[in-house]
C-alpha cells in the first residue's frame, strides 16, 4: 500500500494501525484504504473527538478529478462533446459528477469537492456556449433550476426532452448537497435469475437433422429474415418451406443436407457418402429417390 500524499516513505501501513495508534497514544500517518485516507483525530478543544476514526478525501484524488475538466489550470470547454444533444451533454457530466460526490459522501471533508463542482461545472457551461455559439451566462441562465433536498433547496442545471406518450426525460448536472453521510445504507440488487438455455442449443444437442431425421453430426443453415423465405413468385425449395413452418431462420441439418442447401442445383449422381436425402432438401427430386 502506497503512503498517503506528503507522507514519507515508510514501511506498508493498514487501516488498524491508525485504531491501534489512537490506543498507545502516538500519532501516524494517514493510512489509504479504498480511495480515502483514514486518520485518528486529536484535538485540545474538542477532547471527545479524540482517538475517533476519521474518513478524508486525499487531496490527490480531488486534482485527479478535476484534471479533465481543466486547461493550463482553467474549465475549458470538452470539444468532445459539442456535437451531441444538450440533454446528453448535462447527463454526462451530471452522471460523471454524481458517482464521485456519492462515493465521498463517506468522508467528513467532503465539502472539499467544491472545487470538483466548480470545475466540472463550469466546463459544462463552456461546452454548451461554444456548442450554440453563446455566453456563459446566457447557458447558466437557460439551465439553471432549483430543486428540494433533504438539506433545503440546491441549484443544478438540467435539460428536458419531451417524449410522446411518456413523462419528459430530465437530466441534471449538481443538487447534491455536500454534507457528510455518518451512516449509509446498502442496497445489494438481486441476482439476475439464470438463463434459459435457448431453443437453437436443445437443437443442436439433439443431433437430428430436422430435414431427413438422420441423427449425425449437425449444422445450422441459417437466413437473414424469414420473408426471405416466401417470395412471391418464386418456387421456394421444400427446406423453405419447412423453415417456413416451423417460423424459424435456423434450419438444424446433417452436412449432406446443408451442401445441398447450398449448391441449389446438385448435377453429381449419388455418391457412397450423399444420402437421397441430401438431394431432396433442394425440392428438385420426389421423394422416391
Amino acid at each position: 500500500m502506497e503512503p498517503g500524499p506528503g507522507s514519507p516513505a515508510g514501511p506498508e501501513r493498514r487501516p488498524g494501525d491508525c485504531v491501534r495508534a489512537a490506543a498507545s497514544g502516538s500519532a501516524l500517518p494517514a493510512a489509504s484504504f479504498l480511495g480515502y485516507e483514514i486518520t485518528v483525530q486529536h484535538s485540545r478543544d474538542r477532547p471527545l473527538v479524540n482517538g475517533v476514526v476519521r474518513l478524508r478525501i486525499p487531496r490527490a484524488v480531488i486534482k485527479a478529478k478535476c484534471a479533465p475538466y481543466l486547461t493550463h489550470g482553467k474549465p475549458a470547454r470538452r470539444a468532445a462533446l459539442m456535437n451531441l444533444p444538450d440533454t446528453l451533454i448535462i447527463s454526462t457530466y451530471g452522471a460523471e459528477y454524481r458517482g464521485i460526490v456519492q462515493y465521498y459522501l463517506l468522508a467528513s471533508d467532503v465539502y472539499r469537492l467544491n472545487r470538483l463542482r466548480w470545475a466540472a461545472e463550469t466546463s459544462l457551461l463552456k461546452t454548451l456556449a461554444a456548442k450554440h455559439r453563446s455566453t456563459v451566462t446566457a447557458m447558466a441562465r437557460k439551465h439553471r433550476a432549483t430543486i428540494t433536498t433533504p438539506h433545503g433547496p440546491r441549484t443544478c442545471f438540467q435539460a428536458s426532452l419531451t417524449r410522446e406518450g411518456r413523462k419528459p426525460l430530465v437530466v441534471r448536472f449538481g443538487g447534491i448537497p455536500l454534507k457528510r453521510q455518518k451512516k449509509t445504507a446498502i442496497t445489494d440488487r438481486l441476482p439476475d435469475p439464470p438463463t434459459r438455455r435457448k431453443e437453437l442449443i436443445h437443437r443442436l444437442r439433439a443431433r437430428r437433422c430436422e430435414y431427413c431425421e438422420t441423427r449425425t453430426n449437425v449444422e445450422v443453415h441459417q437466413v437473414r429474415k424469414l420473408a426471405d423465405l416466401t417470395r412471391a413468385g418464386r418456387p421456394q425449395p421444400r427446406w423453405a418451406h419447412l423453415m417456413a413452418r416451423m417460423r424459424r431462420k435456423t434450419l438444424v441439418v446433417c452436412s449432406p443436407c446443408h451442401q445441398a442447401i447450398h449448391h441449389g442445383h446438385p448435377s453429381a449422381p449419388f455418391t457412397a457418402g450423399t444420402s437421397p436425402a441430401a438431394y431432396r432438401c433442394c425440392g428438385l427430386f420426389p421423394n422416391s429417390v
